[in-house]
């Protein structure tokens, strides 16, 4: 995992920091996507993880509030 950690850093790195050094015309470029995807492309991870994390988090806070319900409910019955 950390040999695909450091592989996806500095293919980003590179991609993002070091390609506007390049001119346009130099064949680095045709190595790497879109610039505008170096952006677009970690903010859509971001989302999607976050929205991941909120699903997560609201499915047990809902989960754990219907345990506490019954057995309130078991109580006073």
């Amino acid at each position: 995992m950390l040999l695909a950690a450091y592989i996806v850093f500095t293919y980003y790195t590179a991609w993002a920091l070091l390609l506007p050094f390049f001119p346009k015309s130099s064949p680095i470029h045709d190595w790497f996507p879109s610039r505008e995807w170096a952006i677009r492309l970690p903010a859509v991870l971001l989302v999607l993880g976050l929205s991941a994390i909120g699903i997560f988090v609201g499915y047990t806070v809902a989960k754990e509030n219907k345990k506490k319900a019954q057995k309130a409910r078991l109580r006073t019955a």
